[in-house]
């Protein structure tokens, strides 16, 4: 039988999902909670991996297993024996023909970014930071640049493992409410650090530092070199996969309506 389990966690604590000889990345200690309800050995697949720091709402996992449950069973058993920072949100009983990564038709992430002179207290590792105030229509411009199937080289880390930098962006939106920016990825495939390059550069033409037109200059150059630094991983968060409704997934958990 296999099993498909929406996860949500605080990535903040752990060195990012995939399973380290440390033991402390998310993979680890929800194959090990799986371990303790079930008294066997688990091995869990993963819909998008994230970085140290990065957070998620609904990582989509799935493993098979012989053991027959009722869903909710899954769910209350496991979370039984994951730290608090870390919980499954819902499990689903599918076939051995959904994969939840394979079987992905997008990917969808939001990064969370405070306008602020004072820097995040309570909010310290859930949000970027950034001091000056932000042009909106400029980063929109920006923004459309990216829109459609690129070779995002300048956007991609030099120890990115995928195959082809060539990656298609479904949708970049921005929106603000009060101190608050948010913004939605959503693209076939991410590279690695991709959306916090991306953010790099979004930022310093918010802040008025480069034009709206150098978006696409950094794209065409397919150099990492091009580009912004790094952004900050503090303000990252894993949205989910969408999939054919046919496999009965959830598309979103109730955190999703909670971010700013």
């Amino acid at each position: 039988m296999r099993i498909a389990l929406g996860v949500s966690y605080n990535g903040g604590a752990y060195q990012g999902w995939q399973s380290q000889s440390s033991g402390l990345t998310i993979q680890d200690k929800l194959e090990a909670a799986l371990g303790k309800f079930t008294a066997q050995r688990v091995s869990t697949l993963c819909a998008g991996r994230t970085d140290a720091g990065v957070h998620g709402l609904m990582q989509v996992v799935h493993f098979d297993t012989d053991l027959d449950r009722d869903t909710y069973a899954w769910v209350r058993g496991t979370n039984a024996n994951l730290p608090r920072d870390i919980a499954v949100q819902w499990a689903v009983k599918t076939t051995d023909a959904f994969h939840c990564r394979a079987s992905a038709l997008s990917r969808r992430y939001a990064y969370v970014l405070l306008e602020s002179q004072i820097r995040p207290s309570v909010e310290y590792g859930r949000v970027g930071w950034t001091f000056g105030s932000l042009d909106l229509d400029a980063m929109r411009q920006a923004a459309n640049t990216l829109l459609g199937e690129h070779d995002f080289t300048s956007f991609r880390a030099s120890q990115c493992q995928a195959l082809t930098p060539v990656k298609n962006v479904l949708d970049i939106s921005l929106n603000k409410r009060g101190a608050y920016w948010r913004i939605e990825f959503e693209a076939n495939a991410f590279l690695h650090h991709m959306i916090r390059n991306i953010m790099g550069c979004l930022v310093q033409i918010g802040q008025g530092k480069k034009p709206p037109e150098w978006m696409a200059e950094v794209l065409a150059a397919r150099d990492r070199r091009a580009a912004a630094p790094t952004f900050s991983p503090d303000g990252l968060y894993f949205l989910g996969p969408r999939y054919d409704a046919k496999w009965g997934m959830p598309e979103r958990t109730a955190a999703y309506d909670a971010l700013p």
